[in-house]
């Protein structure tokens, strides 16, 4: 058993419940780990044998892009989208941040984790 692990996938959406989040967009951050047997890519050297990181960026930039009250439902369509395109995959765990949320107050951020 193995991990694979995107950090940090830096994005500009238009997710909120507030009608000028959707207009304006902010700017958000995405943590990826997918779980997965990784021993047969370390032997073979292979992709075919592997997650493709590419692929994974993929679902979750463009998962984004598709606008979302709340951030517990993008997270759950980049969980869905991994487990139906990635046959390798054995658990997927996903974060979504949300830089500078306009609730009101001094907070960095805002973060959602959901695992399947």
């Amino acid at each position: 058993m193995g991990q694979i692990y995107l950090e940090n996938i830096r994005t500009y959406s238009h997710h909120g419940c507030m009608k000028e989040e959707t207009i304006i967009g902010s700017e958000y951050r995405v943590d990826l780990w997918v779980d997965a047997d990784l021993s047969v890519a370390a032997q073979t050297d292979d992709l075919n044998d592997t997650p493709d990181y590419v692929l994974l960026h993929e679902i979750v930039v463009s998962e984004m892009k598709t606008a979302s009250k709340l951030l517990e439902h993008v997270a759950q369509r980049i969980i869905d989208r991994i487990n139906s395109r990635v046959a390798s995959s054995e658990k997927v765990k996903v974060r979504v941040t949300k830089i500078n949320p306009p609730i009101g107050g001094d907070v960095q951020s805002v973060s959602v984790l959901l695992t399947s």
